[in-house]
């Protein structure tokens, strides 16, 4: 079994961090390198700019590292992560445009430093040329990766149209939620560390256990981000907690609540996700006084942990030995305790 304590480990930790680093500083220069100065400017030029906000680049590195994990070389797998980091921020700049977003990573959102055509435009671009560097993967792997980025496409594209459903939709089911946040959000990390598995030429099964590791973590992942935005320490998380209170998204701490409240505390919840209380402070207080009093931060804790406990079974599932499991050991434990 692999999750030990990692802190435990320090010297192994700096080897894993020293890989890690190397995979994510070969991974800026390919995007830096991207040929982006063609004509027309106003076209490429967005393009350029959504890729240098940054991000965690957490997918392409994925993908390396599922190639890594089976004894591939990781330049074999970079037209893969590279076009899968491509398809993941031509899906932020539409969304951007969707949730009429002004701010992406702390600067205008492309949309607001153009406009909504260009963005539309750009982020078609971005979806080419994601397709471009996919085309590149090997061609005794290429068929097969190429259906899973399909796949992938459109159960992110399903996800987002849930999540828009559930905007206008009164009552959400804590299954609808985990469904929609699973092809949402999960199943694009699974498909990049199961890209690189199959171009490094994993067996099928490790393969899919590898994607049910990532799937999993990914599940995890966006419920930390539902308990962060209420339960995080501003100072560290980085910004005012309660925007999605604010936003009336139907997470899964608002539908857990709305599950378990008694008729006082429903009232008060539909009230505040109903924008029946003017004040933003006041809404927010309301609403995680009732998540406070049903102990709702704390059943997301355990919900994540177990999720948790379950993406590492995935893992040791794996036939490989446990030293090749370390990077990504360390990058899912990393992900799922991170506070911000």
């Amino acid at each position: 079994m692999y999750r030990q304590d990692l802190a435990c480990r320090k010297d192994k930790n700096k080897t894993m961090t020293d890989n890690i680093n190397k995979l994510m500083d070969r991974i800026s220069v390919e995007i830096a390198g991207l040929d982006l100065g063609m004509p027309p400017v106003e076209l490429y030029e967005p393009v350029g700019y959504c890729l240098s906000l940054g991000g965690k680049r957490m997918r392409p590195l994925m993908t390396l590292l599922g190639c890594e994990l089976f004894g591939g070389e990781a330049d074999t797998a970079m037209p893969a992560a590279i076009g899968l980091e491509l398809f993941h921020n031509f899906t932020l700049m539409h969304d951007d445009i969707m949730d009429n977003a002004p701010i992406r990573r702390g600067k205008p959102a492309v949309h607001m430093k153009w406009n909504a055509n260009t963005a539309i435009l750009s982020g078609d671009v971005m979806f080419a040329l994601a397709y471009q560097y996919m085309f590149k993967v090997p061609d005794q792997h290429l068929r097969e990766v190429v259906e899973l980025f399909n796949k992938t496409v459109l159960e992110v594209c399903e996800g987002q149209q849930y999540d828009m459903n559930f905007e206008s939709m009164v009552q959400v089911t804590e299954e609808e939620y985990l469904e929609m946040i699973r092809l949402k959000t999960a199943v694009l990390p699974a498909a990049c560390l199961k890209a690189g598995a199959i171009i490094a030429g994993a067996s099928h099964d490790d393969a899919d256990n590898l994607y049910r590791f990532g799937e999993t973590v990914g599940l995890a992942f966006q419920l930390k981000d539902d308990w962060l935005d209420v339960f995080g320490d501003e100072a560290v998380f980085g910004k005012k907690s309660g925007g999605d209170i604010l936003a009336n998204k139907k997470t899964w701490l608002y539908i857990k609540a709305l599950e378990l409240a008694n008729e006082r505390q429903r009232e008060l919840l539909l009230k505040g996700f109903g924008n029946l209380i003017a004040d933003p402070d006041e809404k927010i207080r309301v609403v995680k006084d009732v998540y406070h009093s049903l102990e709702i931060g704390q059943l997301a804790l355990g919900l994540i942990k177990s999720y948790h406990d379950r993406a590492f079974e995935y893992l040791d599932r794996i036939d490989v030995p446990a030293a090749a499991k370390e990077d990504l050991l360390q990058l899912a434990t990393g992900l799922l305790h991170r506070s911000t």
